[in-house]
């Protein structure tokens, strides 16, 4: 059995992959090939870990199982697999819900004007003190009610706030459709995007402005999901109180893009699922998962390329 690894690993990340490794099988790993080479290694391979171009598929492969490194996957959309297709969904789920609460926090306890204010050793104090906000009891909609949203809402249930989903498909979420959503914005605090990309564009400027005034948006899901044009209006006008961005429609940000300058505004650049174990979780979700495989038992994280969940 051979498994192709397109992650870049390390060499000690290498070293444990090989001796964790079923004695009967063979690892090749991307960047030890030439490049004319790597295609070629991925088509034999039985097994891979990782996000490889999706130009490889064209020309066949003897995929048996695929473990994609990542949560999301937007650009296989197209790509058609007779294999089972496993994602990072669960592993990555808890810091990036970590990551937008923290700068849900920031926002509304101004810890983000306070970090500037340090590097400037500039102490204001007191008149900080009354502009600031609390998270506790906000009324809050997550786009989106996978691993991601799921542990955003166990998060904020700690701060009592009043949380509903929005999902398609979920039976469990108590908003379905655009319209639903829209009806329920001019009474939310606090919006938490957390689609995945097939959605494109469905956060639009129509629900942009049916948000409640002086209410926050935060999207640790994708930057293709929003009215970026209509979001920076809302924000220039003063509508909205202000936005934490994890991602943005184009990455990274253009240096002449208005969310630099907008004050309101708290951009964590994409490291929402960042960890100090990225490399070494990836690894050990792999082996699990092909253990799972080899004794016929259901895969972690299963996904439809197609669906995009």
């Amino acid at each position: 059995m051979l498994v192709f690894v397109n992650t870049p690993l390390t060499d000690s990340h290498k070293a444990y992959f090989r001796q964790q490794l079923p004695a009967d099988f063979e690892v090749i790993f991307k960047k030890d090939l030439p490049e004319t080479e790597q295609p070629v290694a991925f088509r034999r391979a039985d097994f891979v870990l990782g996000n490889p171009p999706v130009a490889w598929f064209a020309e066949g492969n003897s995929l048996k199982w695929w473990q994609l490194d990542s949560a999301g996957f937007d650009a296989y959309k197209t790509v058609s697999v007779n294999a089972p297709v496993t994602n990072m969904g669960d592993y990555f789920a808890w810091p990036c819900a970590e990551t937008i609460v923290a700068g849900i926090l920031a926002f509304y306890r101004d810890i983000h004007e306070l970090a500037v204010l340090q590097t400037q050793k500039k102490w204001v104090g007191v008149p900080v003190r009354f502009k600031l906000d609390l998270l506790k009891n906000k009324n809050v909609i997550i786009l989106g009610s996978g691993t991601i949203g799921q542990a955003v809402r166990e998060m904020l249930t700690g701060f009592r706030c009043h949380v509903r989903f929005l999902a398609r498909t979920n039976p469990d979420a108590e908003l379905h459709t655009p319209e639903e959503l829209k009806t329920a914005l001019p009474e939310t605090d606090l919006v938490v995007n957390c689609l995945p990309g097939t959605a494109k564009s469905f956060f639009s400027a129509e629900l942009i402005d049916a948000m409640k005034p002086g209410s926050l948006y935060a999207n640790i899901g994708r930057g293709s999901t929003t009215d970026e044009n209509a979001l920076i209006h809302a924000l220039q006008r003063g509508h909205l109180a202000g936005a934490v961005l994890d991602v943005t429609e184009t990455e990274p940000l253009p240096t002449d893009s208005p969310l630099w300058d907008i004050p309101n505004v708290i951009l964590t650049q994409h490291t929402g699922g960042g960890q100090m174990t990225e490399d070494q979780g990836k690894i050990d979700l792999f082996l699990q998962n092909l253990k799972r495989f080899q004794n016929g038992e259901p895969l972690l994280n299963p996904v439809d390329l197609a669906k995009g969940y």
